[in-house]
């Protein structure tokens, strides 16, 4: 403790002292749009960024869309799949609840992968060339993640780059040849060659050894800032320190103070429990990804021990969820290691193990799942994620109960998890990559039970 303690008071004097630190009322709030089958959520280390280089919480704004998957064709209704003119409208009525609540009269939005089809169609065909004063794209397939006829790809998806969407989008806007609408500043943020939806090989949408006719240039705009950070992922454009950093100099003009998040002596978490639809490619597995609440779910948190992973104690918070699917507030102990526990009809019980909060947050969001057919007869069901990037056993380090690389994880940054099925009685798993060290523990699948290893960075 008294090493934090020192931590802290050297962080509140760097801050103290930081020129780069905006004033409360001169910066324009920022809302943050997450990408396809995403979350709020996984905003939550960027949006901790900003706070500690004296963003004021109250400005930073991520949204949430209730169905997050893109239609596989974009002019065909699809259940549970959202539509371009869906998407974009949702966004717009996003920041104009927040612009009302600020009183600001223009927002930044700051953008993952799809996230930026919507942040593009709603400044070139909503009226956001009035309202938003930067708009910031990582990883947005802007060119497509095909652009060509490829057999099985629907030429009118919305990542089509040759389909009407697209097209329209990336028309000239003036004689330069520009892409970007005006007056907005544009700025995208790209991998070098490291990003799966920027290939020039269909691996990552099926069609391996087949053409897609884009490059790892192809999220880049004419018009726009073009930033290119080597080696980051797909995820990474928008959520790594190097993303924020980029970000932040394009917003303010100068160098953010620091790129980790400072911690606070006051930790409050909340957030919502979320579902799963049905898929309609595969009725059978129900785990489509949406964001829609799960009313009567169960939430309770226990301290852990953060060797063996086991419970401490009685839990330290409950709460049976509402129609919102919202919990907290939970004053949560700086550092100490929590497991997440929820229960709902229909689901898997859900056992979240992450690493200690170092900010306050309230989009700890927690997305039940169920267990497949296909591992119905497992003895247990651990599975590392991260969702604010990828698994490249040559880039990171890391290793999962052991195993390294983790199971699944393959060159070229493409896969965002990792699943084992240990055997024997419950016991403690560990999670490491890049120094984070998660521990979990194990639970028998054959009473319904899943734990998830959360990496938080």
């Amino acid at each position: 403790m008294t090493s934090r303690r020192l931590f802290l008071a050297f962080a509140a004097a760097l801050l103290a002292a930081c020129a780069t630190a905006p004033a409360p009322q001169a910066v324009p709030p920022i809302v943050f749009v997450h990408g396809h089958g995403d979350q709020a959520s996984q905003w939550q280390s960027t949006i901790w960024r900003f706070e500690s280089n004296g963003w004021p919480r109250e400005r930073l704004h991520a949204i949430e869309m209730p169905y997050p998957l893109a239609r596989d064709d974009d002019l065909k209704e699809q259940p549970g799949r959202s539509s371009t003119g869906e998407h974009m409208a949702y966004l717009k009525s996003e920041v104009e609840k927040v612009m009302a609540r600020t009183g600001a009269p223009k927002v930044v939005l700051f953008a993952s992968s799809r996230g930026g089809n919507a942040v593009r169609d709603y400044i070139q065909n909503g009226g956001g060339e009035r309202t938003v004063s930067h708009a910031i794209l990582g990883g947005t397939p802007n060119h497509g993640v095909w652009a060509v006829t490829i057999d099985g790809l629907p030429d009118s998806s919305e990542f089509a780059g040759h389909g009407p969407f697209l097209t329209a989008l990336n028309k000239p806007k003036n004689a330069a040849g520009d892409e970007v609408s005006g007056p907005v500043k544009w700025m995208t943020i790209r991998s070098d060659s490291n990003d799966k939806f920027a290939q020039p090989d269909g691996l990552w949408v099926g069609k391996r050894g087949v053409a897609t006719g884009v490059t790892p240039a192809s999220p880049e705009l004419k018009g726009a800032k073009n930033v290119v950070i080597p080696r980051i992922d797909h995820r990474e454009t928008a959520f790594s320190p190097q993303a924020f950093a980029a970000a932040y100099e394009f917003i303010t003009g100068k160098a953010p103070q620091t790129t980790a998040p400072v911690p606070e002596n006051t930790v409050v978490l909340r957030g919502r429990v979320t579902g799963l639809g049905v898929s309609s490619t595969d009725p059978a597995s129900g785990n489509s990804q949406n964001n829609l609440p799960v009313p009567g779910a169960k939430l309770e948190m226990f301290v852990i021990d953060p060797i063996l992973g086991e419970r401490k104690g009685a839990a330290v918070y409950s709460k049976q969820v509402g129609a919102d699917g919202t919990w907290g507030p939970f004053t949560a102990q700086p550092d100490a290691r929590y497991e997440f526990a929820v229960t709902a009809p229909g689901y898997a019980t859900l056992h979240v193990y992450r690493s200690p909060f170092p900010r306050s947050s309230d989009i700890v969001n927690l997305r039940l799942r169920r267990i497949a057919d296909v591992d119905k007869n497992a003895p247990s069901i651990v599975i590392l994620d991260r969702p604010r990037g990828f698994l490249d056993p040559v880039r990171d380090k890391m290793a999962f109960d052991g195993q390294t690389p983790p199971p699944g994880a393959v060159m070229g940054a493409g896969v965002a998890s990792s699943t084992i099925k240990p055997t024997g009685i419950p016991r403690a798993v560990v999670a490491e990559f890049n120094g984070e060290r998660v521990v979990g523990r194990s639970w028998p699948a054959a009473e319904n039970h899943v734990s998830v290893l959360e990496l938080t960075y």
